[in-house]
């Protein structure tokens, strides 16, 4: 195996990532395990299931059955058809069914991006104690599901904002695996309540969990009405507001089937990497220099580094579920990523990003600015 130049100097300052890498994630494993107790219920709380929907035909056929099924008795479900040009609109009339609330709109304003607007507005037609978000491509497990996804929310201290680790399925598998990948290797999860910095607060969008009355009382979807990376601004916007973000495992109780096609989960893909690298060029680099050597080029320092690399991923699949053909292919992963995340900055740059019809990222900030 070829080496790179300079691989006595560059190998302890390497060795010394991945030993940190390895450690936040055992933390974070125990960190899961630790999470898993439900809490009983003298009295169950009501709880509004908000769905945000563009154009999800397919998914919401999949979606509503696996809530409407719940034994759990006391919930809505508040699905906001995003301005759709699909048969969004028409799955949610075929429904019928007093807990859902189906609610039509045309679409963000100015200042607005799709997917915080929509869950805006489902949050001004709950009627729950508790929001419970989900993404539209998601499925409950089984009828029990809710249930315990409430108990264990009620588990947890007064001053929290849940969020889950589903299990993730659908399409491009091999980039989807990086996701968990780097949930759990990225974020010491231990430290989000002991360290008051809000770059350690993040929630995942898919699914999250949060009381009523805070939700209204701090707005969290008007806070980042323009951002496309809502969810991990939604959890630093909590936590700089003294409440923690916690995340759970409901990998037993959550589905999330997140990409149709390989090209599908590129574009997706695409309009967030740069924004998780920072969304600044300077920042961009840095995180992304720290990407490439660390997960693609250390192998060319010295083999040890490949074998901790499908070690590290062969972990985060077997937690997550997924195949282990994708652990031995995890360098090709991670060089996949790789290139994602640099066409991301490009397009971001060039305002080129766009998702189901709509600009998004710095176009659609300008442009909304400029409408306004």
């Amino acid at each position: 195996m070829p080496t790179l130049p300079y691989a006595d100097v560059v190998a302890p300052i390497l060795a010394g990532v991945h030993v940190l890498i390895w450690v936040t994630l055992l933390a974070n494993i125990v960190y899961l395990r630790r999470k898993r107790t439900r809490a009983s219920l003298d009295q169950a709380p009501f709880v509004s299931i908000l769905i945000p929907a563009r154009n999800e035909e397919e998914n919401l056929q999949r979606l509503l059955p696996s809530l409407l099924e719940q034994t759990y008795e006391a919930f809505e479900v508040v699905v906001v058809d995003d301005g759709s040009t699909d048969e969004t609109w028409d799955v949610l009339q075929r429904e019928d069914d007093d807990r859902l609330l189906a609610v039509r709109g045309d679409g963000p304003p100015p200042g607005w991006l799709g997917k915080p607007h929509a869950c805006y507005v489902a949050a001004s037609h709950a009627n729950g104690d508790r929001y419970l978000f989900l993404d539209a491509d998601t499925e409950l497990r089984d009828e029990e599901a809710l249930q315990r996804i409430v108990e264990r929310q009620s588990a947890l201290p007064d001053d929290t904002v849940a969020t889950g680790l589903p299990r993730l399925r659908g399409a491009a598998q091999i980039l989807v695996s990086l996701v968990p990948n780097a949930i759990l290797t990225g974020l010491p999860w231990p430290l989000v309540r002991l360290v008051r910095i809000k770059s350690l607060g993040a929630l995942n969008g898919q699914c999250w969990m949060v009381g009523a009355d805070r939700y209204h009382a701090y707005e969290p979807h008007m806070a980042v009405k323009d951002k496309v990376l809502e969810d991990v601004e939604i959890g630093r916007y909590f936590k700089g507001e003294g409440f923690t973000p916690a995340l759970l495992d409901v990998r037993d109780e959550i589905t999330v089937y997140m990409y149709r096609s390989f090209g599908d989960a590129w574009r997706g893909f695409r309009k967030n990497a740069y924004l998780i690298l920072g969304g600044s060029p300077a920042s961009f680099v840095a995180l992304y220099l720290f990407f490439l050597g660390t997960f693609v080029l250390s192998p060319l320092v010295h083999p040890g580094f490949l074998v901790s690399i499908v070690l590290l991923k062969g972990t985060t699949d077997r937690l997550t579920r997924f195949s282990p053909l994708y652990a031995m292919i995890a360098p090709i992963s991670y060089l996949l990523g790789s290139a994602l995340q640099l066409d991301s900055a490009v397009s971001h740059w060039t305002g080129r990003v766009s998702w189901k019809g709509r600009q998004v990222g710095a176009a659609r900030v300008k442009e909304t600015a400029t409408q306004s």
